[in-house]
């Protein structure tokens, strides 16, 4: 059988993702700021690309810079300072030129109080006043070069805090530290009884009950009911078995209480008092307004530059001259990244509009009257309502986040499953989760629900669920089981 090759026509429907589309569902799930650092390193890449505000108030500004005073203006300014000059000669004073005036000291001697020796104001800058939040790192540093004997111990101690972490653990062991310093464990171990003796106590602990041990002993309880608790029934007191705990030790049950009093007081991850991480405030991608008794979605687009077409580059291509072949190939090709950027930014604001309107149509109750009118919602419902592809709404509800009248939720908040209700009607489970939260929120300390009780709890409200889910919904609301939340003490 003899091997041929022949050409073929065949002609077949394929989905081809253009380039334009591309840049597009790329665009669509980035936040705000990637969005901006993404328009920003194009301005970079692109020389067709220009932002608009920028020529806007480059123009303006040249525009007054040339402008001339009028008449009236370089008459009256004249006048202003003649009436100075001679309020100041008819109070005695001599009149100081205002070119003459050193503002810098002025405004030093403005905001300012105390001076120097020889009558000159000297201040640092405003850049060495500023002050970051002192690290756990930082804070043993400073204490081990007070408190080393010599530089030895100081290597040894610099080494075992920076094998501390952030909640004031220390995570490698004695020999790994003995054999990277080149000594032997017993010399490690004093080194670490050093770092033990610093601010926080209970720092450079390898477990949690080494950690409240050095607690105890610098809380001075040596002896105490507190260290035997710790050393030999730690795991017990997690189960709140304190009956148990009495017996083995042989003393009363109101002992036991005032020592869990003490351990309570104690700090389980001491080194958390450090961490220099400062809080992470969210500004919303999509504002709720109600208006008129509806509700209006607003973009905030603040801060993202706008773009347009340089108007340059667009005069290259019109040059029809054979000489700038090359340069208009070029310029072509930037016009077109131009001009997919341009749109794919337009597309993805439009698109986040429709998604924020049609996620206010849905849960309309909810932005009236709060948490317990929440909806069940899935991806699919709003596809099909703004003519859309799930995968489309997944990438433009991811990290985004909207402002509505009940408060600041992320989209991917208001899309959750269903929970079947006795009356026949679908619930929420985030609405049903917050029941569960609520209802142990309530109860009696001394006496906490079951999962079964709230199961029955939970059909009184016309709602019906498994134990099953109960114990689902409870461990993802981060509540512990009965036996953890019964408190025998206040």
């Amino acid at each position: 059988m003899g091997i041929e090759l022949k050409l073929q026509m065949r002609q077949a429907q394929r989905l081809v993702m253009t380039p334009m589309l591309q840049q597009a569902i790329k665009l669509l799930p980035m936040t705000r700021l990637e969005l901006v650092q993404a328009i920003r390193h194009e301005l970079e890449q692109n020389p067709l690309l220009e932002e608009e505000e920028t020529v806007e108030i480059a123009a303006e500004a040249g525009a007054e810079a040339g402008e001339e005073m009028t008449s009236d203006e370089a008459e009256v300014q004249p006048k202003e300072e003649v009436f100075e000059e001679q309020a100041a000669l008819e109070e005695g004073k001599p009149q100081e030129k205002k070119d003459d005036v050193d503002w810098d000291s002025y405004m030093q001697n403005d905001l300012y109080e105390g001076r120097t020796g020889d009558g000159n104001t000297e201040f640092p800058s405003i850049e060495n006043t500023l002050r970051q939040k002192e690290s756990l790192e930082f804070h043993l540093m400073w204490q081990l070069s007070a408190s080393a004997l010599d530089d030895a111990e100081e290597r040894l101690g610099e080494l075992i805090i920076g094998n501390i972490n952030m909640e004031g653990y220390l995570v490698e062991t004695m020999e790994n530290l003995a054999a990277e310093a080149g000594v032997d464990v017993e010399t490690m171990e004093d080194a670490l009884l050093l770092v033990q003796s610093f601010d926080p106590p209970g720092v450079g602990a390898r477990n949690l009950k080494e950690c409240l041990m050095l607690q105890m002993s610098n809380a001075k309880l040596k002896g105490s009911v507190v260290e035997k608790l710790i050393q030999d029934h730690l795991e017990e007191l997690d189960e709140k078995n304190y009956k148990k705990i009495a017996k083995a030790m042989d003393i009363t049950l109101d002992e036991i209480i005032d020592a869990m009093r003490v351990i309570k007081e104690f700090d389980p991850k001491p080194g958390l008092e450090y961490n220099p991480e400062e809080a992470v405030y969210i500004t919303p991608d999509l504002y709720v307004v109600k208006m008129d008794n509806e509700y209006q979605v607003y973009l905030n687009d603040e801060d993202v530059p706008r773009l347009r077409i340089n108007s340059y580059y667009q005069s290259i291509l019109k040059n029809k001259a054979k000489d700038a072949t090359q340069t208009r190939e070029y310029v072509e090709g930037k016009f077109r990244s131009a001009l997919w950027m341009i749109k794919s930014i337009e597309q993805r604001r439009q698109t986040m509009i429709k998604v924020g309107r049609s996620i206010c149509k849905f849960q309309k109750e909810f932005m009236d009257n709060g948490l317990a009118h929440l909806k069940p919602l899935v991806l699919k419902d709003v596809a099909e309502d703004i003519g859309m592809h799930e995968s489309t709404i997944s990438r433009v509800t991811t990290n985004k986040y909207i402002h509505t009248p009940q408060g600041l939720y992320e989209l991917k908040y208001f899309f959750h499953s269903s929970v079947g209700s006795m009356q026949g009607s679908d619930m929420s489970s985030v609405r049903v989760k917050d029941m569960i939260r609520m209802i142990c929120k309530e109860e009696d300390a001394g006496k906490p629900y079951t999962d079964d009780q709230i199961v029955r709890m939970l059909e009184g409200k016309n709602v019906k669920i498994a134990r099953r889910t109960v114990t689902k919904y409870r461990k993802e609301l981060k509540i512990p089981s009965t036996s953890k939340r019964k408190r025998l003490f206040l």
